[in-house]
């Protein structure tokens, strides 16, 4: 008998039960507490706020872990105009004696302090804090603020605000985690909220591919998943079935991905970074690669 993939689809679509989100809820109210109570770190300017699947509601069940961004915003990085119309000055940046390194140490401090050495590991980017009974897996992730100058159309001084980070085998990490919330809004409720719903079909069927041994579907991360689905149409959603949002979504970003010419001025949910510049951790083969054996595997023809 074939597979009624309406009703898959269907029940994919839903998000985490209340059990699983009570326990994603609860690792994050635990960092939050454990930065509070630090000595060090209670005296600075730091907001504690979820990003990525679990604040965006993409999150699906038993696919993901919390993340969470300990952000110092008594210190940023910046990036002023190549044609020097802003200077330091005018933007009035003063310097910083807070280096990145000690607030990292410091965080980790306050994570050891608060969960145990045995429940927290430090990664490159971010601190693993393993989960129990009480909450899921959590990845915590120190940053300092990012800015980025421009003027506007009067010639006022304005900046796009992010959050940057230092993995310790060096190099940095940018990322823009208001925008892509806000976009992820935005497009969710231009297509009468079926975005969020076909991102979370799309991961869980990655996720049974992979079960099922098909290789297309390990090099396609969550956050890709996602960025493919918001750079569809929004009219290409809000079909009676299910299935046939899910055929046009991978239709789309199947056909516009079978060359660069085609996606080039795609961008990630948050708008500002290239989906597929260089320094992506994912290609537009695999993109590719991905989005045609989803196809094969539903069965579309």
């Amino acid at each position: 008998m074939a597979r009624d993939w309406e009703s898959t689809f269907r029940e994919w679509a839903k998000p985490p039960g209340v059990t699983e989100q009570q326990k994603s809820d609860n690792a994050e109210r635990a960092i939050r507490a454990a930065i509070k109570d630090s000595p060090d770190l209670s005296k600075r300017d730091i907001i504690v706020f979820p990003q990525g699947s679990y604040r965006n509601n993409t999150n699906v069940r038993h696919d993901s872990d919390v993340d969470i961004c300990v952000l110092c915003k008594d210190v940023f990085y910046y990036d002023l105009p190549e044609d020097n119309t802003i200077t330091k000055q005018a933007a009035d940046i003063g310097e910083a004696s807070y280096e990145y390194s000690d607030f990292k140490n410091e965080v980790e401090t306050a994570l050891v302090r608060k969960f145990g050495r045995d429940m927290v590991k430090r990664g490159n980017k971010a601190f693993d804090i393993h989960e129990n009974s009480y909450r899921v897996d959590a990845d915590a992730v120190a940053c300092f603020g990012y800015r980025e100058y421009f003027r506007d159309i009067y010639g006022q001084i304005k900046f796009r605000e992010g959050t940057q980070l230092h993995p310790d085998n060096g190099g940095i990490i940018r990322n823009w985690p208001e925008q892509h919330y806000r976009n992820g809004v935005d497009k969710n409720s231009a297509t009468s909220t079926r975005f969020k719903s076909m991102v979370r079909i799309i991961k869980r069927l990655r996720n049974e591919m992979q079960e099922n041994g098909v290789q297309e579907a390990k090099s396609a991360p969550s956050f890709l998943i996602e960025s493919l689905v918001w750079n569809t149409p929004n009219n290409h959603f809000g079909n009676s079935e299910y299935v046939a949002d899910i055929r046009n979504v991978l239709a789309h970003t199947f056909n516009e991905t079978i060359n660069i010419e085609k996606c080039r001025e795609w961008t990630e949910i948050n708008g500002i970074k290239y989906l597929f510049h260089f320094t992506q951790p994912w290609t537009l083969q695999q993109a590719h690669s991905f989005l045609s054996a989803a196809w094969d595997y539903i069965g579309f023809k």
